[in-house]
């Protein structure tokens, strides 16, 4: 029975203020969190699905945000229907969000915003904010840290079992585990053999040399592998100097990649880099094999 009112929730409303506060009055949430169960809580009256066109989610509120109701389009998959909930909850809840006068009308395209940076007219920063506000009460950081306890090296099956464990979208699943990893971890979103879009820590994983609409670069384990949906590739050594840009006068860190093939002509990559240590009179990885430097580095990280 959850218990969490509008009135716990005054204050800041940024989405990080938001989530805290609803966390705090439910200490006691289990996995997949109850988003809907939670909207109706904070006086979203309907969850209405209708045949739309031109847009994915939408909400309706009189002037006051007294109430509101909810659109999903019908036909969404769950996991996209409940991330479509959370992010509408986040327009009702951040009262700084201005829709239109027949209220908020949320696009495919404003379901992926999720960057800060560049020229943003207000709208694009409201989507954003939405969307940061729907990922962060789906996949709260410190949950999400206490499921990932029990895996050890990084593995690309690991996003696909996170997904389910929240029950949200692998994309959704894969920004999350590249963003709250404690090893630098990118995960590349790949449509028709070319960049579409990246996730990374951006504190910790290096910029890639590689931008959207680039074909995946030729010596990855993408070109060598069966497009077949579904099948994971071996982790393997991939090549740091076509992916990641050069800093001069710095050494390439130890760059590996592993392969989701999906549907649809997607696949997910994940890029796992490290620095490593060098020494000036002598590199011991001169002696090794691709295959004896990567076991090295899984073992390291297994300890």
């Amino acid at each position: 029975m959850l218990s969490v009112t509008r009135m716990d929730l005054d204050g800041p409303t940024s989405p990080t203020a938001l989530v805290m506060k609803i966390l705090k009055s439910e200490p006691s949430l289990t996995l997949p969190i109850p988003i809907e169960a939670i909207a109706r809580q904070l006086d979203i009256t309907d969850i209405v699905e209708i045949e739309a066109e031109g847009f994915v989610g939408g909400l309706i509120t009189d002037t006051s945000r007294s109430a509101g109701s909810i659109l999903v389009r019908r036909g969404l998959m769950e996991e996209r229907r409940r991330f479509t909930v959370g992010h509408e909850l986040g327009h009702f809840l951040m009262r700084h969000h201005k829709g239109a006068a027949e209220g908020f009308r949320c696009t495919a395209v404003d379901m992926r915003r999720n960057q800060r940076v560049g020229e943003l007219t207000p709208a694009m920063r409201w989507e954003v904010e939405a969307n940061e506000f729907s990922s962060l009460l789906l996949m709260p950081p410190q949950l999400w840290r206490r499921e990932m306890a029990g895996f050890r090296r990084p593995e690309i099956g690991q996003v696909t079992e996170m997904a389910q464990r929240f029950a949200v979208s692998k994309e959704a699943a894969a920004r999350t585990f590249a963003s709250y990893h404690e090893l630098p971890i990118a995960m590349v979103v790949v449509k028709d053999g070319k960049f579409e879009r990246v996730y990374r820590n951006i504190s910790k994983f290096p910029k890639l040399c590689v931008t959207h609409g680039m074909p995946i670069p030729v010596g990855s384990v993408f070109h060598r592998a069966k497009n077949i949906s579904g099948k994971v590739t071996d982790l393997v050594e991939a090549r740091a100097e076509e992916w990641l840009e050069s800093d001069w006068g710095k050494p390439m860190p130890a760059l590996s990649e592993q392969v989701q093939f999906q549907a649809g002509g997607y696949a997910l990559i994940m890029l796992w880099a490290e620095m490593e240590e060098q020494d000036d009179e002598y590199d011991p990885d001169d002696d090794r094999t691709a295959k004896q430097r990567l076991a090295d580095r899984v073992s390291r990280s297994n300890r």
